[in-house]
C-alpha cells in the first residue's frame, strides 16, 4: 500500500475524530512476535534457509455515538527474510451509519461470505494477502460505499467497489513461491481504467428453518490473477481480468450436523466454468464426557476452470478431511488438523494450527504445514521443499 493512500485515510480519520471530541473512544489489539522455521533447504536460487523472524502489529480504534461508528484498524508487519513480506496495510478505516431497517459504510473494510471450510469460493470482495499466509485467510482492506437493507425476508447488500487492490506476493528471498519470482510492479490490465476501475457488488443473505442461504453478484476486476511468463522468461507477470461472478453458500444445521455448500459460475478468464465445495462437519459435543467437543469436518473440492486462460488452480478435484477439537477451557484451547488430498495425482497436504490463551492478555498460537508426494509434474512441486513450523506470540491490549 502506497505511503500517499495511508497517509490520505489517516487524514480523514483524524477529522472524523476531530468532529467526535465528546464520544468516547474504545482501543485495543495486538502485537505480536513471529518465527517460521522450514526445516529443509530452498529448491530455488535466492531463497532463504532456516527460520523467517517477524514482528506483527495490529491496533484497533472503534468510536460509537448514537447511530454512527468509526472504525480504524492498521496492519503492520517487519519481516526478517522476504522484504515483500515486510508491509502495512489498513484492513479497516469506515464510517458506519445505522438505522432500524438500512445501514451506509462508506471507507475501507473487509467482508466475508461462505460458509466452508477448506476454500472460500464466493468470497470475493478483498483481494488476499498471501504473504501472510498461503492458507488464503488473511484479507487487504477494500475501500467501499455498501448499503444493506434490513428486511423480514432477508438482507440485502449493494457494494461500490472503486479501488482495486492486487494481490501480494513472496519475493526473490521469499519461500512458499513458485520457480520465477511474481514482478508485482509491472502488474496488467484488462481495463484501461486499471486499479482504479470501479467494481460492483450484491449479496442477499437470509435464513428459512435450519438453512442458512447466501446469492452473491460481483463484476469487476477479479481479485485472482493470471500469471503469465515475461518476454525473457524469467519472471510472472500478474494478469488482471475484468470478470462476472455468479455464488451461492448454504448451511443446513440439523442436530450435530452441518451440511455446508459453496459454488460459482465465473465468466471472464477463458471459458465460463465452475466451481464448488460440498461437505458436512459433525460435532461430538462434550467428547468423551469432558467438557470438549470433537468435529469431523469432510469436504469435496470442484474445479473445471480454462487450463489455459484461466488462473491456476491444484484445487480441480480434491478431498479435504479435517478435525476440530475445542477444549472449552477458561485458556481458549483450540486445534484444528486437516489435509487435503488430490484424487487425481495423489498428492496432499497436511495442516495443523493450535492456539491457547496465556493468563488475561497473552495468546500463543503453533501452526506447520506439510507438503507430501508432491510430483514434479504437479502444481504443488513448488512447494515440495516448504514444509514449515510456526510460533507467534501475542500481546493483547
Amino acid at each position: 500500500m502506497s505511503i500517499n493512500y495511508v497517509g490520505r485515510l489517516l487524514i480523514l480519520l483524524s477529522i472524523c475524530i476531530h468532529y467526535t471530541t465528546y464520544a468516547e473512544i474504545e482501543f485495543s489489539g495486538f502485537a505480536g512476535v513471529e518465527s517460521r522455521w522450514f526445516p529443509h533447504d530452498a529448491q530455488f536460487s535466492d531463497q532463504f534457509n532456516g527460520a523467517q523472524n517477524s514482528l506483527i502489529l495490529e491496533p484497533e480504534w472503534i468510536y460509537e455515538q448514537g447511530d454512527h461508528q468509526i472504525s480504524f484498524i492498521p496492519f503492520a508487519r517487519i519481516d526478517s527474510r522476504d522484504d515483500d513480506r515486510t508491509h502495512a496495510d489498513i484492513r479497516e478505516a469506515y464510517w458506519l451509519y445505522i438505522q432500524d431497517e438500512w445501514e451506509l459504510l462508506v471507507g475501507v473494510n473487509r467482508e466475508f461470505w461462505g460458509v466452508t471450510e477448506s476454500r472460500h469460493l464466493v468470497n470475493i470482495l478483498n483481494q488476499i494477502d498471501q504473504v501472510e499466509n498461503i492458507d488464503e485467510e488473511d484479507y487487504l482492506g477494500q475501500a467501499m460505499i455498501n448499503l444493506a437493507i434490513q428486511k423480514n425476508y432477508g438482507r440485502f447488500s449493494f457494494y461500490v467497489l472503486p479501488l482495486f487492490r492486487e494481490r501480494t506476493f513472496a519475493g526473490d528471498d521469499g519461500r512458499l513461491r513458485a520457480a520465477l519470482v511474481v514482478d508485482e510492479d509491472e502488474a496488467e490490465y484488462e481495463s484501461s481504467a486499471e486499479e482504479w476501475h470501479t467494481d460492483l457488488a450484491a449479496r442477499y443473505s437470509h435464513f428459512i428453518g435450519d438453512w442458512d442461504i447466501g446469492l452473491s453478484y460481483f463484476y469487476g476486476t477479479g481479485r485472482e490473477p493470471t500469471l503469465v511468463p515475461n518476454t525473457s522468461g524469467t519472471r510472472l507477470i500478474p494478469h488482471y481480468e475484468i470478470i462476472n461472478q455468479v455464488g451461492v453458500d448454504l448451511q443446513y444445521t440439523y442436530e450435530e450436523w452441518l451440511w455446508k455448500f459453496e459454488g460459482i459460475i465465473r465468466e471472464g478468464q477463458g471459458d465460463t466454468f465452475a466451481a464448488s465445495v460440498i461437505g458436512f462437519e459433525y460435532t461430538f459435543f462434550q467428547f468423551r464426557d469432558s467438557d470438549a467437543d470433537l468435529g469431523v469436518l469432510l469436504e469435496h473440492l470442484y474445479d473445471d476452470r480454462d487450463k489455459i486462460a484461466a488462473p491456476v488452480t491444484v484445487l480441480e478435484n480434491d478431498l479435504f478431511l479435517g478435525t476440530r477439537y475445542t477444549f472449552n477451557d477458561i485458556q481458549d484451547t483450540s486445534l484444528l488438523a486437516g489435509g487435503i488430498f488430490d484424487l487425481e495425482d495423489e498428492s496432499y497436504s497436511l495442516r495443523v494450527e493450535a492456539e491457547r490463551r496465556i493468563g488475561d492478555s497473552l495468546k500463543v498460537e503453533i501452526e506447520g504445514q506439510l507438503f507430501t508426494n508432491a510430483r514434479n509434474e504437479s502444481l504443488t512441486a513448488s512447494f515440495k521443499e516448504d514444509d514449515f513450523i510456526t510460533l507467534r506470540l501475542s500481546q493483547f491490549f
